[in-house]
C-alpha cells in the first residue's frame, strides 16, 4: 500500500503542478490582458471622444446652417411682405397711366394734378422698393419679358422688343410681374 500512496502523490504533486502552473499562467494571462485592454480603452476612450467632438462640430455647423437659413428666410419675408398689395397697386398705376393717355379731351388743371398724384404715387412705390422694367428696344429677354405677339417691318432687329403693352416690374431686383411685349421678326 506504501507503493501505492507514493504513485497516487506523485500523481497529486503532478495534478497540483499542473494546477499551480496553470494558474499561474492564468494570472500571467490576466495581467498581460489588464495591460492589453488598459491600451485599447485608452485608445477606445480617446475615439469615443473624437466621435463626440465629431458629432460636437457637426451640430454646431448644422445650427450655424439653420440660423443662417432662418436669417434669410427673415431677410426675404421683410423684403417680399408687400409685395401682394404692391402688385395689386400696379393695376392702378396702369390705369392711372390709361387716363393720363387721354389727357387731350380733359381740361389743363385736371390733367395737372391727374399728374401729380400719377409722380407721387410712383414715388411711393418705388421707395417701397418696386422698379420699373425697361423694355422698350431691348433684347427679347424671357425672364422678364412675356411675348404676347411678333410684328415685322418694325424697324427693330429680330428678338428685340419693339412694343409695350403693359410694363412689367420688379421688387427688390425679384420679378413680380413680366412686361407684356411685341417682339421684331
Amino acid at each position: 500500500m506504501s507503493n501505492r500512496k507514493k504513485p497516487l502523490r506523485a500523481d497529486e504533486e503532478i495534478k497540483e503542478r499542473e494546477e499551480t502552473e496553470e494558474t499561474a499562467g492564468a494570472e500571467e494571462m490576466v495581467e498581460e490582458e489588464e495591460v492589453e485592454c488598459e491600451a485599447p480603452l485608452e485608445g477606445e476612450t480617446q475615439c469615443r471622444e473624437d466621435e463626440q467632438n465629431d458629432k460636437y462640430l457637426r451640430l454646431l455647423a448644422d445650427f450655424q446652417n439653420y440660423r443662417k437659413r432662418s436669417e434669410k428666410e427673415k431677410a426675404d419675408i421683410y423684403a417680399y411682405a408687400n409685395e401682394k398689395i404692391l402688385t395689386e397697386l400696379l393695376d392702378v398705376a396702369d390705369n392711372f397711366e390709361r387716363a393720363l393717355a387721354h389727357e387731350a379731351d380733359a381740361s389743363g388743371g385736371y390733367v395737372e394734378g391727374m399728374n401729380m398724384i400719377f409722380r407721387n404715387f410712383m414715388g411711393v412705390l418705388e421707395k417701397a422698393g418696386i422698379e420699373e422694367i425697361e423694355a422698350l428696344g431691348a433684347e427679347f429677354d424671357p425672364n422678364f419679358h412675356s411675348a404676347v405677339m411678333t410684328e415685322a417691318g418694325s424697324g427693330y432687329d429680330s428678338g428685340t422688343v419693339c412694343g409695350v403693352i403693359q410694363k412689367g416690374y420688379k421688387l427688390n431686383n425679384r420679378v413680380i410681374r413680366p412686361s407684356m411685349v411685341r417682339v421684331a421678326e
